[in-house]
């Protein structure tokens, strides 16, 4: 029941998120005059008040639990896609879209995953999976669904609508179906009838401060920052799907459908990750996805007509797939349970402020030679940055160094 509530949460988050905003941002241009370098410019102030909202938000769920903050989350959220509805200056513009990104990309997500890995320990990467099909789906719905109300009632129109979605998706659910820990109706991680034989004691070295000392570790700082690169460049090539594909002689429609193909590899290497995961620990998974997003990059500029779009976004999605479980386990992994909201959250306010730079300096680059290719080039090189990263990191949780045993 708890993974089914996230996995509505994981949906709901589309609104706030860069592949349904990258449906709308032309309209917006249009309609408010701004370039599209400044609104990238927008985007990545309202992202980086996103990395610092989730930090508050992860924290809160540590204090109140998931739930009760999801709750509110879900109804703040509603109301920025209310305001970005009616914005109409500069000022108007900008805060409805700080708080649509801060809600939508960051505390919205990391509810769900906070919520989901409260519930598993051995099975971890298989409820993550399970749950993250919520955001395949959103990837494959909600993209020609916004498109579509964009051409029928206008961008604006459109935006409360989904406004709408999130308040009946999200609200009822988590009120009457989830809850925070299994503790709390007398209950174990995974269903078994004991206490996880092999969680990780808190914190880096066992102690009962699970918060000291892990933030300025070593271990963490090389997952975390190895943990941004996906964040950065696929936002940048999201953000830029339309005019990257119309620089190929691809149309906006095309970019806007092949968000289905994006969403079905996303969900099926999550499917396969998930099991993966749980077997062998995150790392062998993490250099799939790096390396898979390297061949992406690659593609991105052999482009030429649909059939290349939808083998480029598939590649894309696949990679993606891999990395959301990745993303959603290690620090539960090497961590536990207790204080998991400061840890992770701290976490992916790092992710958050990369994804937030990712659009930038793409849009620049592009402003300056005409092209998307140099910036995606440039790109190239964070991948392969990252598998070093993540390769030398030692397992700081010594009861962790294996994975988790799978139930017989």
């Amino acid at each position: 029941m708890v993974v089914g509530v996230g996995f509505l949460i994981a949906f709901s988050s589309g609104p706030g998120q860069s592949y349904v905003f990258s449906v709308f941002l032309d309209s917006i241009i249009d309609d408010t005059g701004l370039s599209r370098t400044a609104v990238s410019a927008l985007y990545a102030v309202g992202t980086g008040v996103s990395a610092v909202m989730v930090a508050i938000v992860s924290r809160m769920a540590d204090r109140f639990g998931p739930r009760k903050v999801v709750i509110f989350v879900a109804a703040a959220m509603a109301g920025a896609c209310f305001g970005m509805s009616v914005a109409s200056g500069f000022v108007a513009f900008f805060l409805a879209f700080a708080a649509l990104r801060a809600l939508g990309q960051g505390s919205t997500p990391i509810n769900a995953t906070l919520m989901t890995a409260q519930w598993f320990v051995a099975k971890r990467g298989r409820a993550m999976a399970v749950m993250g099909m919520g955001f395949a789906a959103s990837l494959a719905l909600l993209p020609p669904i916004s498109r579509l109300l964009i051409d029928t009632v206008g961008w604006r129109e459109a935006y409360a609508l989904l406004g709408v979605l999130v308040l009946v998706l999200v609200i009822p659910s988590s009120f009457f179906f989830a809850r925070d820990t299994p503790e709390e109706m007398g209950l174990h991680p995974d269903g078994y009838e004991h206490p996880p034989l092999n969680e990780p004691a808190p914190g880096a070295a066992g102690s009962g401060a699970p918060n000291r000392g892990v933030l300025t570790s070593w271990t963490f700082w090389a997952l975390a920052l190895s943990l941004t690169t996906s964040p950065f460049v696929v936002t940048a090539l999201v953000f830029h799907q339309t005019g990257i594909f119309d620089e190929r002689g691809v149309g906006a429609g095309v970019a806007a459908a092949v968000f289905v193909p994006y969403a079905i590899a996303n969900a099926l290497s999550s499917a396969a990750s998930g099991v993966v995961v749980d077997r062998t620990g995150p790392k062998p998974v993490f250099v799939g996805a790096m390396l898979l997003l390297l061949v992406a990059l690659g593609l991105s500029r052999l482009i030429n007509g649909e059939p290349s779009a939808v083998v480029y976004a598939s590649m894309l999605g696949t990679a993606g797939g891999l990395q959301r479980i990745v993303s959603s386990v290690i620090w539960a992994h090497y961590y536990g349970r207790q204080g998991l909201g400061r840890i992770q959250g701290s976490a992916t306010s790092i992710m958050i402020t990369m994804s937030a730079l990712g659009p930038l300096p793409l849009a620049a680059l592009e402003g300056a030679t005409g092209s998307y290719d140099l910036g995606i080039g440039l790109m190239a090189a964070m991948p392969v940055l990252s598998i070093a990263g993540v390769l030398v990191a030692r397992t700081s949780v010594k009861q962790h160094a294996d994975p988790l045993p799978l139930p017989s």
